[in-house]
């Protein structure tokens, strides 16, 4: 497969990093960046081909990536354009937040082979999450490309619907700062009540990782594993009271409902553009 990158920043470094010499051979990554510095490090570590601006490269490659930034991706289209191979029918996908699949075929001459993705930070270390939804133009083949791409960086989960990606956008696009939130909450409660910075984030990161890991290895829900936690009158019960007192479950829902309508005006605002 042979598979071009149109960005080259963390999210692009860490998919070619659970890409190459595995799912293809470095040499068939071809990344296009403005950034020398980040465009040699690829090449160096990964042996990608590069270039500094869009070229006929692109026009060879089974799947083009566009890894930029949700501002640069009208700008990017246009430059991609030209090198798609409309009777070969490429696949395009995209992980920028927003940019709703009716605007980026527009912006590609009504192109159909496009599936939107919703990755978050945690690829970076292989440990992320993706929301997929393709495009009706996109085939089976095309779909299971895709997946297997984003997969390189942990598991994926497929949409029937586009809509919905604002929704995966909030949980879990958004979600890791939700969690390095909580977790500074829980470091600067460490050191209020007298442990050091230290071991307040030691204590704090690994109760987040071994919580995280039980969740996910027991086959009930997370509402039995929090209760089995819960004394009644105990000090988990006290925390948790207080928490509901202060509204803090309704907070979280709203913030998250609040990412996905900041995800939807996104789609407009940018979608505008002509």
């Amino acid at each position: 497969m042979k598979i071009a990158f149109i960005g080259g920043g963390n999210m692009a470094a860490a998919l070619i990093a659970g890409l190459a010499n595995k799912l293809t051979d470095g040499a068939n990554i071809h990344v296009i960046d403005p950034n020398a510095e980040a465009l040699g490090r690829l090449h160096k570590q990964y042996g990608v081909t590069t270039s500094a601006v869009a070229d006929a490269t692109l026009s060879g490659a089974d799947v083009t990536v566009l890894a930029v930034k949700p501002q640069n991706m009208h700008e990017v289209s246009a430059q991609l354009l030209p090198f798609i191979d409309k009777a070969r029918q490429p696949l395009v996908v995209s992980i920028a937040a927003g940019i709703r699949g009716v605007d980026l075929s527009r912006w590609l001459g009504g192109y159909g082979a496009i599936v939107r993705c919703m990755p978050n930070t945690p690829a970076l270390i292989g440990m992320g999450i993706t929301g997929m939804v393709a495009m009706p133009g996109v085939s089976e083949a095309q779909t299971k490309a895709a997946d297997d791409i984003l997969r390189a960086v942990g598991p994926t989960v497929w949409l029937d619907d586009e809509s919905k990606i604002d929704a995966v956008t909030a949980v879990s696009g958004s979600g890791p700062a939700y969690v390095f939130y909580f977790i500074e909450a829980m470091q600067q409660a460490a050191e209020e009540m007298g442990l050091s910075a230290e071991q307040g984030t030691q204590l704090a990161l690994a109760t987040f990782a071994g919580a995280a890991q039980l969740a996910n290895r027991s086959t009930e829900p997370v509402s039995l594993l929090r209760e089995r936690v819960t004394s009644k009158g105990g000090t988990t019960y006290a925390a948790l009271t207080s928490m509901e007192n202060s509204g803090v479950k309704a907070a979280i829902v709203s913030a998250m409902k609040a990412a996905a309508a900041r995800g939807k005006e996104m789609g407009d605002e940018m979608g505008s553009a002509n």
